[in-house]
């Protein structure tokens, strides 16, 4: 369905959890404060939104494979919803475990969080040394064949922009995408203007990085001669997106979030029961999405990443 704006939303990312294994400066220190629903849950609130127009959803965290039943959602949002794209986004430190099952449960498309592929580095920014099994991780889910793989980067200034090639190697090396994403203020660390790495200041580094034309919504992408996969630049900062923006955020405690840049949420488990009732909800939600966030001027990190699904 389209918003107030004429925009078409059909992409949903769920929150699964606020539950995380990692703990990255960026995403805020905020501990887990709402309880989780179940898988039949999601798959009832999924249905609802695949009512509405809804064709690509993402599971999101937290980091979503802490959850045991991380599967089982998938499988049953698969079969209720029946999007085209079902994808994962995730730290990767149990995809290497995990991938097999997300294939066959419906997954496929997976993007991992990576930050630096230097393990000191890593584990500054991550506060785990676990760099090697999310290279493992990442490897599995090239063999697997899943339909995308793509790695998120954030860069900062002073800690890891230096190994910003080493992470660009990896879709030269491999068939990815690596997504460079400039760091939003949903923490202390995202407050700092002077952390932040612009994207075109990633692209004067690197002038090989040729645009393709193609852009998915939030990413620009470029390639280059002889690799396997694209880069991306997601630029929330520097070169807002927002009027071409197509999603909106169920939370796991099923409140959906139109805009991840603003506070609101609205409750949908009123509703759960009543699908006419839910669709109702849903459209009215989407219609209040706002025009745009204002990153540029708002202080965001009362809203820590963790609890709403980045």
């Amino acid at each position: 369905m389209k918003d107030n704006y004429g925009r078409e939303i059909h992409y949903l990312r769920i929150s699964v959890t606020q539950r995380c294994n990692l703990n990255c400066a960026y995403c805020g220190a905020a501990k887990p404060d709402a309880g989780e629903l179940s898988p039949a849950d999601f798959a009832r609130l999924a249905a609802g939104f695949a009512a509405v127009g809804i064709d690509k959803i993402r599971l999101t965290g937290g980091e979503p494979l802490v959850r045991d039943d991380i599967c089982e959602i998938t499988r049953l949002v698969k079969a209720a919803a029946a999007p085209k794209t079902l994808g994962v986004t995730t730290n990767g430190l149990l995809l290497a475990e995990k991938a097999e099952e997300l294939l066959l449960s419906g997954v496929n498309a997976v993007n991992v969080s990576l930050d630096s592929l230097d393990r000191s580095c890593y584990r500054q920014l991550t506060g785990r040394d676990a760099l090697t099994p999310v290279l493992d991780g990442i490897e599995k889910a090239l063999s697997l064949g899943f339909r995308r793989v793509r790695i998120n980067a954030v860069l900062l200034r002073g800690v890891n922009e230096k190994g910003a090639d080493r992470l660009i190697e990896l879709a030269k090396d491999m068939p990815l995408d690596v997504r460079f994403i400039e760091l939003m203020p949903f923490s202390d660390v995202g407050e700092s203007e002077r952390m932040r790495i612009r994207s075109d200041e990633i692209l004067a580094r690197f002038p090989f990085l040729l645009p393709t034309g193609e852009t998915d919504g939030t990413a620009v992408y470029y390639a280059a001669p002889g690799f396997k996969g694209k880069i991306g630049m997601i630029s929330p900062i520097s070169k807002k997106f927002c009027n071409a923006c197509n999603r909106v955020r169920l939370l796991c405690n099923g409140r959906v979030k139109p805009c991840l840049g603003h506070p609101e949420t609205y409750d949908l488990m009123p509703y759960i029961d009543d699908p006419e009732q839910l669709e109702t909800a849903i459209r009215e939600a989407i219609l209040k999405k706002p025009a745009g966030h204002h990153f540029e001027t708002d202080k965001n990190h009362t809203h820590a990443l963790n609890r709403i699904g980045g």
